[in-house]
């Protein structure tokens, strides 16, 4: 059996490439071509041009973008029970030559199932999904002919085993993530019981070197990025396809919630960042704790980690630290200026595109793992995927699927899935990553305490603010 290859991560939709193998004719009914370039089609012709026959196999972006996509009209587990029907059909279609024809087209089948369960195995979290796999690869397995079935049943295991091997090291980060989020709980009651007690470690006593802190840093993005499984970018936005009768309106759907713990991240970073810096008493320390944190944002730029680069910004233009001007004053700010430049939202984040594109295309020519790293600003990426969403009608007035967004849906998409397999390149510092994902942060009511005790309400409305908190 021929391996997967790696996915590209490159989607060419200006024009639609040749198969594999030789094509079905473009007028099968229900596809619409445009230049030889896949528009649109019914449901049924874009599931029926999903499933291999004995001279045909998809197209590795189409399989990439209908599976991508097609959740949006048909659960993943109605769409396996609908191409195992597909696959058993072709068997039952002749009679003596039936097994014969089968056991062609097996491999494509087998081919099929394992970058469906490559590329999207959360979909395996279903038990239906489960028992749809294993019934035609049961097929797959048994036959006539000893040897034939001995190969199949061998590559067959292989591919349950990689799933199974994905699927449980998801439970365990997920887990891992309940015991992270769970200490990071535990200290913050310990600091609101005993402020004082805790104030004394802080991330300049944990570390005082930027870079490593941003070699950290990115341990963290690209190890929260690995799991964020491409559907997630649609079953965020998912909405009720009108044509669809089932009033649960995909209710059953997997979250997207390795996708919401990464957002989560870019949230901690920022507030503890800004806790860092409201913390101290001295003006002095304050001033050195910003500084020390442009340095590991100008680290971050450097590496291509852009989000916690914006992270960190977000965490320095929060009204709690940004109103702290007599520290401001202390702190050289040209540094942060050229940050806050490159990372400046006028003009669609003109600025930062243009600085991703450079770090992607550093990544494409990249001699070592380290110029491969592009860790986008990823709120922004999801804003984007979501007014594509937004922008475009995912069916035409004849009720026809809108092939043409999906392409483009599944180039941005694609694009993420090659830098979310970067490994990361750096030692790991148990201890400053731990500090980093459990440290105690404050609110934003605490936040504004702690910057209102460094320097005093400037004006009624503040000292309002001062007053009710004090109350609380």
């Amino acid at each position: 059996m021929p391996q997967t290859p790696p996915f590209t991560g490159q989607l060419n939709t200006g024009s639609y490439n040749k198969n594999l193998y030789q094509t079905k004719e473009e007028g099968y009914p229900g596809l619409y071509y445009h230049d030889n370039h896949l528009v649109s089609g019914s449901l049924e012709a874009l599931i029926h041009h999903l499933v291999p026959t004995m001279d045909y196999y998809p197209d590795r972006t189409y399989i990439f973008t209908f599976l991508l996509s097609s959740r949006l009209f048909i659960h993943p587990y109605e769409l396996m029970s609908k191409v195992c029907h597909l696959c058993m059909e072709q068997q039952r279609l002749g009679d003596p030559q039936a097994d014969k024809v089968f056991r062609k087209i097996a491999p494509k089948i087998l081919q099929l199932l394992t970058e469906w369960t490559e590329t999207f195995p959360y979909d395996f979290r279903d038990e239906r999904m489960m028992r749809s796999l294993k019934e035609l690869t049961h097929r797959l397995a048994s036959g006539d002919e000893v040897d034939g079935a001995s190969v199949y049943r061998k590559a067959v295991s292989q591919m349950s085993q990689g799933l199974i091997r994905r699927l449980t090291v998801l439970s365990q980060y997920e887990e891992a993530l309940v015991k992270i989020n769970a200490t990071a709980a535990e200290r913050l009651t310990a600091l609101k019981a005993k402020p004082q007690a805790s104030i004394q470690r802080d991330m300049l006593s944990i570390c005082n070197d930027p870079f490593t802190v941003a070699q950290q840093l990115t341990h963290i993005e690209l190890e929260r990025l690995s799991y964020i499984g491409p559907e997630e970018f649609v079953q965020a936005f998912v909405q009720k396809d009108p044509l669809d009768n089932d009033k649960r309106c995909f209710s059953d759907h997997k979250k997207a919630s390795n996708l919401e713990a990464y957002v989560e991240w870019f949230n901690r970073l920022s507030y503890l960042v800004a806790t860092e810096i409201c913390m101290p008493v001295k003006k002095k320390h304050r001033a050195r704790v910003i500084e020390f944190f442009i340095d590991v944002a100008r680290e971050c730029f450097n590496i291509g980690n852009f989000n916690s680069l914006m992270a960190i910004i977000s965490g320095m233009n929060m009204s709690p630290v940004s109103r702290l001007k007599k520290t401001w004053s202390k702190v050289k700010t040209a540094k942060f200026d050229i940050l806050e430049h490159q990372m400046d939202p006028s003009s669609n984040f003109y600025n930062y595109r243009t600085a991703l594109r450079g770090a992607t295309q550093r990544s494409i020519t990249a001699n070592s793992s380290r110029e491969k790293i592009v860790i986008p600003f990823f709120s922004l990426l999801i804003k984007d995927i979501y007014f594509l969403n937004e922008g475009c009608a995912n069916r035409l007035p004849n009720g026809h699927i809108n092939f043409e967004k999906f392409w483009e849906l599944a180039k941005q998409v694609s694009e993420f899935m090659t830098w979310k397999k970067v490994e990361c390149p750096f030692e790991k510092d148990r201890k400053i990553l731990q500090y980093l994902l459990t440290a105690p942060v404050f609110t934003e009511d605490a936040l504004y305490l702690a910057s209102y005790e460094s320097e005093g309400p400037e004006n009624n409305m503040e000292k309002d603010r001062w007053k009710s908190l004090r109350c609380v």
